[in-house]
């Protein structure tokens, strides 16, 4: 699992060494926020299958940048990886890696990045995971209230899940919506950052409220918020089920989430490589999506009793 340590600084070394020796056998992960927990689990299975399989893993943490994304790509590219493995950025923003890859024949497949361009699969799309969450939400909610939408338009998972969020809510006229963006990183800090500005215009008592993240994290810098404040009052929503999200929900701090089996994710996507390797140009690029699971404080206790390892204990 930690076979990831060559980093940034190794990418540099590469870059000077330039492409003068191929690694057929090197997987290449750019991460768009390494150390969060959900990218944690899918880098877990994807270096499990990869160990299984013969592959040397690298990953770069791309830190939020779509620069940095497209740089780290080239940069595998460069060093002649077998295959690379984009997590979350769209196929649309980075167009420079992909062109680099497809110039040193080197398939790419994306976590969250949805299929385009010369990608050759995708996984964990952003829409399908928030959609029970979603529901849920609105469910509680009836016609009426006031949500708070803690958002990340850079990643294609969480544009998508806001899309389908706008698309649902849009049934409910009478729920009013403000929309924070937040940041890779900072996002705990927006997320609390955020929920006290919201909560100072939105006292208790007088309507329905709540707080959604696009993923947990920011949804969990806003409960720090809430907890402050006294205040619960306020459903809060996320999405992925990372051990954090879990812990709240037994808490009764969060209202739900609807969680990600990343790590299946990871390692299905790696399992798939040799496959599009194989196959070449007559590949025909599909998703492998796996499906998400609704944790709510009513099933939280058998989620867990059903998905042990999901608590990270």
């Amino acid at each position: 699992m930690r076979n990831w340590t060559m980093g940034l600084a190794a990418a540099g070394l590469a870059l000077a060494a330039g492409a003068a020796q191929a690694d057929e056998k090197l997987l290449g992960i750019v991460s768009i926020a390494a150390t969060e927990a959900n990218n944690v689990r899918y880098i877990a299975g994807a270096t499990a299958a990869a160990k299984e399989d013969g592959w040397t893993v690298s990953v770069i943490d791309a830190a939020g940048s779509a620069d940095q994304a497209n740089s780290a790509i080239q940069n595998f590219a460069e060093r002649g990886a077998g295959a690379v493995i984009d997590m979350v950025f769209p196929y649309s923003s980075i167009g420079a890696g992909l062109a680099a890859a497809k110039g040193a024949n080197i398939p790419v497949v994306t976590w969250g990045g949805g299929l385009g361009g010369t990608v050759a699969a995708t996984n964990g799309s952003g829409a399908a995971i928030a959609e029970p969450v979603l529901k849920k939400m609105l469910a509680d909610f009836g016609d009426k209230g006031s949500l708070l939408a803690l958002t990340y338009r850079t990643g294609e998972v969480c544009r998508n899940r806001e899309v389908l969020m706008d698309q649902i809510l849009a049934k409910s006229p009478g729920i009013t919506v403000t929309k924070n963006e937040v940041r890779i990183p900072g996002y705990f800090e927006d997320g609390a950052q955020y929920a006290n500005a919201w909560l100072a215009s939105h006292p208790g008592g007088d309507e329905k409220l709540a707080i959604w993240g696009c993923w947990d994290d920011p949804a969990i810098g806003a409960i720090g918020a809430l907890r402050q404040q006294g205040r619960d009052d306020v459903k809060v929503y996320g999405v992925n089920g990372n051990a954090q999200a879990i812990e709240n929900i037994q808490n009764g701090h969060m209202t739900a989430t609807a969680w990600e089996d990343s790590y299946t994710e990871g390692y299905k996507m790696v399992k798939l490589l040799k496959d599009i390797k194989a196959a070449g140009a007559g590949w025909t690029p599909k998703a492998v999506e796996v499906p998400a699971v609704l944790v709510t404080q009513d099933t939280v206790a058998q989620f867990v009793k059903d998905h042990p390892d999901a608590t990270g204990q």
